[in-house]
């Protein structure tokens, strides 16, 4: 091999290296939770607190559309964990339903 072709291949092979070392891949998610009110809040973010890559600090919810917008990092979390752990605190989270996963839903 030459020492130009040698090279190449070295840098080659340090670009897609770096290509692949994504560490951060941060979203905004809106969950439409339409049995939650302003007061239920608290269960949502509990039900939320364990979980890396969920920005608790980003909590919003819209009590008219019933909708909570949160930022989470998707190199850590998935959407469906996060609609799972809501209807796990009982509530449905863009139509995963407490039942659908053996929980209880709140009343």
């Amino acid at each position: 091999m030459s020492a130009k072709f040698k090279t190449s291949l070295a840098i080659l092979t340090v670009l897609l290296a770096l290509g692949g070392c994504r560490r951060t891949d941060v979203r905004d998610f809106e969950v439409a939770v339409p049995s939650a009110t302003e007061a239920d809040v608290p269960a949502l973010t509990a039900a939320l607190a364990p979980y890396a890559g969920v920005e608790k600090s980003s909590f919003k919810f819209d009590a008219a559309r019933r909708v909570l917008a949160l930022r989470y990092d998707s190199m850590q979390i998935a959407k469906k964990n996060i609609e799972m752990a809501i209807a796990g605190a009982g509530f449905a989270a863009n139509g995963v339903t407490p039942e659908s996963i053996g929980a209880k839903p709140k009343k």
